[in-house]
């Protein structure tokens, strides 16, 4: 059960930083407003909070390993809010960002 909570905490993580950033995007450089920006803020610092829900208590592997999730995220973000379409090569990083964080957060380890 504690994989199934860190992905979905992942998962929380990469909407509340992707829909900020995003949010701030819009808000400045699309011209939408300032409220639009506030809100992005909003969601950057919630995002800061769920890492420290993470099951594993080490900061520097929570957020190496939620690396890979925001670049998957990302593109995926950019697909569904901005038709982007991703070539082959975006798809094979992603999926190599996303093994490398299999890797750090879930491998066995001996302690």
């Amino acid at each position: 059960m504690s994989v199934l909570r860190s992905a979905a905490l992942f998962v929380l993580a990469a909407l509340l930083e992707i829909g900020g950033a995003w949010l701030v995007w819009q808000g400045v450089r699309e011209h939408k407003g300032w409220l639009w920006a506030a809100g992005g803020v909003l969601a950057l610092g919630a995002y800061g909070f769920v890492a420290t829900f993470q099951p594993d208590a080490h900061f520097g592997r929570v957020l190496a390993a939620y690396g890979g999730i925001f670049v998957a995220g990302s593109i995926l973000w950019g697909v569904v809010a901005d038709g982007y379409r991703p070539d082959r090569w975006d798809i094979t990083g992603a999926l190599v960002c996303l093994a490398g964080m299999a890797v750090i957060m879930y491998a066995p380890r001996g302690n």
